[in-house]
């Protein structure tokens, strides 16, 4: 996986979402999540096909938020699922060999728990965020430190993450940052993902 950026699209930031994977991408991020809770999964799968063969080319993993059928049917690079999506290892044996497997976590007792065949995890809220109203209390940059420690899984840092962060999401392990509005918000998505890239690097 290249690159210390994840980027989850964001259907209501004013840039349309294939243009937001397409700038993600094209800036360096490792992997591309398609979130969106309001559309059908008939609507995901043929944005997921559509995103498919731009994204490959670039690198970049195209990962779908929650849909398990859809990231099936699509034979997207992964799926990522919260707490509250069902039993990962269930969900791991209905995936096709090869496909990516990712987690959310907000405890350290999560970390300690994580069932074979999760191949990463997405660790936060470190900070309070309103791209996602119902998240678990912020864990801060000691409990991502904690979280980290937990567990021998990839983990990307999530929740309220900017500019300026690198230096202390890397000081404690992670593997990389998980971002929304930083680079879907940006007025220049692209150059956004570039630099967050660029700061790790010098972090």
């Amino acid at each position: 996986m290249r690159g210390p950026v994840y980027v989850i699209t964001d259907p209501d930031a004013p840039l349309p979402v294939v243009d937001q994977a397409l700038a993600a991408a094209r800036g360096g991020a490792a992997m591309v999540q398609v979130r969106d809770k309001q559309a059908s999964d008939a609507e995901m799968a043929a944005l997921i096909a559509h995103l498919l063969p731009l994204l490959t080319p670039l690198g970049t993993k195209l990962i779908v938020n929650d849909r398990l059928e859809v990231a099936r049917i699509t034979r997207a690079h992964g799926l990522h699922i919260g707490q509250g999506d069902g039993d990962p290892a269930l969900i791991r044996r209905k995936l096709p060999p090869g496909m990516i497997l990712g987690l959310s976590i907000e405890t350290v007792a999560q970390a300690r728990a994580i069932p074979a065949g999760v191949d990463y995890i997405g660790a936060g809220p470190v900070r309070a965020t309103a791209t996602k109203p119902d998240h678990a209390p912020p864990t801060g940059f000691d409990g991502l430190a904690a979280i980290v420690a937990a567990t021998r899984r990839p983990t990307w840092a999530i929740g309220g993450l900017k500019p300026g962060d690198a230096a202390a999401i890397k000081a404690t392990g992670a593997t990389g940052m998980a971002v929304v509005s930083a680079v879907t918000r940006a007025p220049d998505p692209r150059a956004a993902t570039a630099a967050l890239v660029a700061e790790w690097g010098r972090a």
